[in-house]
Formats: C-alpha cells, structure tokens, sequence
C-alpha cells in the first residue's frame, strides 16, 4: 500500500514533492525486515526444531520469502495497474496527426461554430486549443496568436505543460486582445504538477497567483482539478474552499475538473453530484470508456459544460490514408463524432504545427456523415483480431506459463504500427517469460480473447519480429 499509493499518485501527476515519502520507506525497511527474518528463522539449527525437520522448515521459510514478496509485488502494482489496463488502451498511444497529403480546400479555414458551455454563459468554438504541444512550433507567440485569429476562443493550459512555458507563451499571445472574447482555462498545479489533496488553501491560492502572473491576467476564467482520479482529491475541502476566496477576489470565475484517469467514471459521477463543477473535462472519442455517453448527457442536463479531450486515440492512425478518397481526414472524421453528441460543448486539441490550424478547423461546424463513419469503422476493422484494444486481461488466467500477453501484443504493435523497431525489441528482451513458450503449448488461451485476437499465433508472430538474432 505505502509503495503502490506513491507511484499511483506519481503517474496521477502529482507533485511529487507533496507525496508523503514515509509510507514507500516503512514499505521498503519493513519488506527487508521480513525477508532477512524469514531467512534467519529457515536456518535455525535443527537441534531447535520440536515439530518438523531443519529442511521442511527451511523450505517452508524460503516460501514465505517467496509468498511474501509476491504478495507485497501484486498490492503495489494494483494500486496503479489501472492506468495500464483502462486508461491506456482507453486512450490509444502516440500517433501521427497531421495528414500527410493536405487538401487545398482546408486552406484558411476557421471557426463556424459556437456553442454554450453549460451554464457559464459563454459560447465557446467548437473546435478549441490545448497547449500541451504548442510550444515545440518554431514561433509559439504567433503561431497560438494565428489559431486565436481564425476563430478559436477557449484555450485550455496548465502550470506544469513545457515546463511553464505553455503559460507564458499565452500569456504574451494575449495580450492586448479583447480579454473578455476569450475563456482561458489552467489547473489547480504547481509547475512540477498536480496539487495533492490535503495541501493547504494557501497552496492552492499560490499556485493560481503563480499561473495569473504568467499569462498577464487579473483572471482565469476557469480552474481545473486536473487528471483527477479519487473522489478524495475531488471534493477536497480545502481546494473547493481556495476557489470560493478566489471567485470572491475576481481571480477565478468557475470551477472545472479534468479526467482520463482509470476511475474516470467514478470521478465524473461524483462531479456530477456534488453539484460543485461548472465544466467537466473528459478524455472522449469513438470507443472510449463504456459509460461515457450516459455521463456526458448527465452532465450536460446538469448545467454543467463538457470538453472532450483526448479525441485522436491511437493505434493505426498513420495506416488511415489508404481511405482518404472516403473522408477528408482522420482527425477531421474523429472530431465530427465527437461533436455529433450535441451534450458536448467543444472538444480540445493540440495544435503543434502550422497545417494542424487549417486540417483541424475545416472539421467546424460539419456534421458526421457517412464517410466520416467509414473511415472510423475500418479504424475498427484494422484493430480487430490484431490489436489488444481493450488490456482487459481476460486472457491472461488461460496461459499455464504466466505469458503476459497483452504487454507482448503491445510490443509487436510499437513494432508494426509505430515505426517503433528498436524500443519494441528492447521492451519484449525484459520480459521474463517471451511468446517461445506458445511453441509447444496446448493453447487453451485459443478462444480466451473476447476480442477474437487468435493469441497463439500473433504471439509466436511477434517472437518471430522481436528476437535479437
């Protein structure tokens, strides 16, 4: 528990300097305690023995060592295996998302659509800017300032996105434009990352100042508890009584919470409930987490505004061109359903380069047609009985050799679909067991994937692809 809670906290984002470093020590001084105990108790001479023979009694303190830490191994690693087995195949991985063939008809596009978000009273572009890329652009300042240009009015950052030069590249692209036309979005972070619940309101309170003073404004119009995944963190007391002095001073206008987290449904009902969410952030596209939509039409009948994020999942992104007589684009298809679900309010997307402006905001306003959905239901197909979409490691009790498959299938993806040889072949020589064994197995994982993946052979496929030599 005192190790697993640390890294889970750690890959939530927190700042790691408010991660209390106490429980991980009495896990570690407590787990070699045992061990060395457990050894000293086994080699006890046989003269002390009353019940059992000195070798039966040290086998039976090696296997407590075993047992205990394999035990102490699978509750640090539940802690956080969430991440591996709901978010990240919820999210997809790193793709490719500029089309490499751009249209000339996308050329000076912009926002033709606005839409409420919620009950702010601001009507926001459908299509609007994250910040988490835009800052590697050659000229950040005037390319945020050319996005603004076209349309978009909602842009969304946060303290610790490029190492707070999201912010202040904001901040400077801003300036002098009408501040009142533009509905600016940060997080409750420090520039290291997330505030971890139970830190004082003045925390909270001086992490905003620090996030006004990088973006040159006297207000934010909207503050995020971000990647929230605990319904602890969310209903903080202290956070939600930080925002009530901030709104009273006029530095903070509305309240917001952001999610992509394995407890993402968890979160997002407590949101809904506590009635204390002005807007909602959620990681949405077509697949994403089973209860989604019922959520969002929650919320949305809640007053509240919902942002997708997220809206590109991964996989075979790059292997989408072969449809682009069916569609103008993947993103421009994948934004179209998105915003088909009219309880959404806009979605956020990172513009990283100059084509991102014109090939994202020619999805604007367009509905979801039949195209659209072509070149989505083939992303489908091409997963389908290859790609181990959903980690829900169903098949993993079938193997008698403890085979981890979905990490396998994962690594011939990198392979396959990313370009990603050499990190692939490193990440399957660390693992302890490999697909060999699939050689003379039985296969009774055969019908185990209830996504119709025929395991044995896209194993032994991937050794094939990702042995040295």
């Amino acid at each position: 528990m005192g190790l697993g809670g640390y890294l889970n906290e750690a890959i939530e984002g927190v700042d790691r300097s408010m991660i209390p470093i106490l429980p991980p020590a009495l896990f570690i001084i407590s787990l070699l305690a045992s061990i060395m105990l457990s050894i000293l108790w086994a080699r006890q001479p046989a003269a002390d023995l009353t019940e059992q023979p000195g070798r039966r009694k040290f086998l039976l303190g090696w296997a407590a060592v075993t047992g205990g830490v394999i035990g102490a191994a699978a509750v640090t690693v539940s802690r956080f295996s969430g991440w591996a087995s709901t978010t990240v195949p919820a999210l997809g991985a790193q793709v490719t998302t500029t089309d490499p063939n751009p249209h000339e008809s996308w050329k000076n596009s912009h926002i033709r659509q606005l839409r409420p978000l919620g009950s702010t009273g601001f009507m926001v572009s459908d299509i609007s800017a994250g910040s988490s890329l835009f800052t590697s652009h050659p000229e950040p300042v005037e390319f945020i300032a050319s996005v603004l240009d076209r349309g978009v009015n909602y842009i969304d950052t946060s303290p610790d996105y490029a190492g707070t030069r999201a912010e202040t590249v904001i901040g400077k692209a801003i300036a002098g434009r009408d501040r009142g036309g533009l509905f600016l979005a940060t997080k409750w972070c420090t520039t290291a990352g997330h505030i971890r619940q139970g830190e004082s309101v003045e925390t909270y309170l001086a992490a905003l100042e620090g996030s006004l003073e990088r973006l040159g404004t006297d207000y934010v119009d909207l503050v995020h508890i971000h990647s929230c995944d605990s319904v602890d963190r969310l209903l903080d007391p202290n956070v939600h009584e930080a925002f009530e002095i901030a709104k009273s001073q006029g530095k903070a206008r509305f309240m917001g919470v952001s999610t992509h987290t394995p407890n993402l449904e968890e979160v997002a009902n407590a949101a809904i409930n506590s009635k204390k969410f002005d807007v909602m952030m959620l990681a949405y596209h077509h697949g994403a987490w089973k209860n989604q939509v019922d959520i969002i039409d929650r919320a949305a009948a809640a007053g509240m505004g919902v942002v997708a994020m997220k809206t590109l999942k991964g996989a075979k992104h790059r292997g989408m061109v072969e449809f682009r007589e069916e569609a103008d684009s993947y993103s421009q298809a994948a934004f179209k359903w998105v915003l088909a679900n009219p309880s959404v309010s806009c979605l956020v997307i990172s513009f990283s380069n100059t084509q991102h402006i014109d090939e994202y905001l020619y999805a604007s306003g367009k509905p979801l047609d039949k195209s659209d959905i072509a070149v989505l239901d083939k992303y489908n197909e091409q997963i389908a009985g290859t790609h181990c979409f959903a980690h829900c490691g169903e098949c993993l009790s079938s193997c008698p050799e403890a085979v981890p498959i979905n990490d396998i299938l994962r690594h011939r993806m990198y392979f396959e679909n990313y370009g990603d040889q050499k990190q692939a072949i490193e990440l399957y020589a660390a693992i302890g067991k490999n697909a060999n064994t699939c050689t003379t197995c039985a296969s009774p994982c055969l019908d185990a994937c209830p996504e119709g993946i025929p395991i044995r052979k896209r194993l032994l496929g991937a050794h094939q692809k990702l042995s040295l030599g």
